[in-house]
């Protein structure tokens, strides 16, 4: 069964800002929520969630453990554009379907077969869960042309907790503040610079620079340096940029948040396929099944 969005806005609400809001506002977070987070992924937020994922995934490359092992597979370091494109097609089928659909097991079958194959732990997994229920929450505080409401928060937080017992992980954070508790505490005991782990993220810094014009790539290298949270930078033995990029590169981000605030509210739905940043695939498509490694 496929889980239908809701109807984007018409009429004079196609002009409210606030349109989807408004939709929101009459979802339960409790039992709706992964409509909420469709809602926020498709229509409110597509750039800055992909953006905020995209970090959240980059910086769990600072734990040894993570970092390591993921160079060992060679996939983030010589099928770095599969490896991304993977992970975002096994997460874009569950936004699109939900957990519970035929598409959405299939996506979590897949993705426990994939870390299944290797030495993860448990509290690996569970941090790596929470940056998926943090990242998007503190970019969208700090970048976003609103923040999140609670509602908002906690019907992420719901979806994520659901996906993390349908991967089998154990001790799930109960609320979304502890799941920031768990990931600021793993990352103050667990961030340590490894060769191989810069390595990795070296790779996954080129793919996403990749994205954008030749000319272009070397001031966005800079830009996102710039923008990391510093124990992260420092995690990676990345030179800090000068203070006035970084201030630069963070109010470039709040005077685009800005400017949003008085455009209308998107009604056609954004997927990972419209943004050009899957290559691997289309336009020849996919299966879920064929997704990912096949140890």
């Amino acid at each position: 069964m496929t889980r239908s969005l809701p109807t984007p806005p018409r009429g004079r609400d196609r002009w409210r800002r606030d349109a989807w809001q408004r939709v929101i506002a009459r979802l339960d977070p409790e039992t709706e929520y992964e409509t909420i987070s469709a809602v926020n992924t498709r229509f409110e937020f597509p750039w800055d969630i992909q953006q905020a994922l995209s970090f959240a995934l980059f910086r769990t490359f600072a734990v040894p453990s993570i970092g390591v092992l993921l160079h060992e597979t060679h996939e983030f370091t010589e099928r770095t554009q599969k490896r991304h494109d993977d992970t975002v097609l096994v997460l874009d089928a569950i936004v699109e379907d939900g957990l519970e659909s035929t598409q959405g097991r299939a996506a979590v079958r897949r993705m426990n077969r994939m870390h299944g194959a290797y030495p993860i732990s448990n509290d690996d997994m569970r941090y790596v869960l929470s940056t998926f229920v943090v990242t998007p929450v503190r970019w969208l505080d700090d970048f976003g042309w609103r923040a999140l409401s609670r509602r908002e928060i906690d019907a992420a937080t719901r979806s994520y907790q659901r996906m993390g017992e349908l991967m089998g992980i154990k001790d799930i954070p109960a609320t979304y503040e502890e799941f920031e508790e768990l990931l600021d505490t793993y990352e103050r005991k667990n961030f340590a610079y490894d060769p191989r782990s810069r390595e990795v993220a070296d790779a996954t810094l080129e793919l996403l620079c990749s994205y954008y014009p030749k000319a272009l790539r070397p001031a966005v290298e800079v830009f996102s340096r710039a923008i990391m949270d510093p124990h992260v930078r420092d995690a990676f033995a990345y030179v800090t940029p000068p203070r006035v990029v970084v201030a630069l590169s963070r109010g470039l981000l709040k005077l685009r948040a800005r400017a949003l605030r008085f455009a209308p509210p998107r009604v056609r739905p954004s997927r990972p396929e419209d943004r050009g940043t899957i290559r691997t695939y289309l336009p020849g498509g996919y299966r879920i099944e064929d997704l990912g490694t096949h140890v």
